[in-house]
């Protein structure tokens, strides 16, 4: 799969719906993104559209400085046993206002899903 740049915006409230094939394994996405003001965090979760099995639920978005943070190196057997791929969260600009994603400047980040990278 080419990596694909999730396309996000400000609202504290997001669905995606995305056709995708990690690691082979092809399924239309449902991403939900949330900013949870109690944590001061954007999280993730992630489900296959089609059956709503639920894969990954409200993991952090942690930016990746100087080394590949992947996000769903521990969900990688959940799906059908052929892996979900890699999620990585990078800067965008030079200096981002905040050291992660804040509620007010996620447009300072990339959230980039790809094949699984490896260890």
């Amino acid at each position: 799969m080419d990596a694909v740049i999730l396309n996000t915006t400000e609202d504290p409230w997001q669905e995606l719906l995305l056709p995708v094939s990690p690691d082979g394994n092809a399924f239309t996405a449902r991403l939900s993104l949330r900013w949870l003001p109690a944590a001061g965090k954007w999280f993730l979760s992630l489900s296959d559209a089609s059956t709503g099995e639920l894969t990954v639920h409200q993991i952090p978005l942690i930016c990746s400085y100087g080394y590949i943070n992947d996000l769903f190196r521990s969900f990688r057997h959940l799906y059908r046993g052929k892996g979900i791929g890699s999620l990585t969260v990078l800067r965008a600009v030079d200096r981002p206002s905040t050291e992660d994603p804040g509620r007010e400047n996620l447009n300072e980040f990339r959230i980039v899903w790809s094949d699984m990278l490896e260890p």
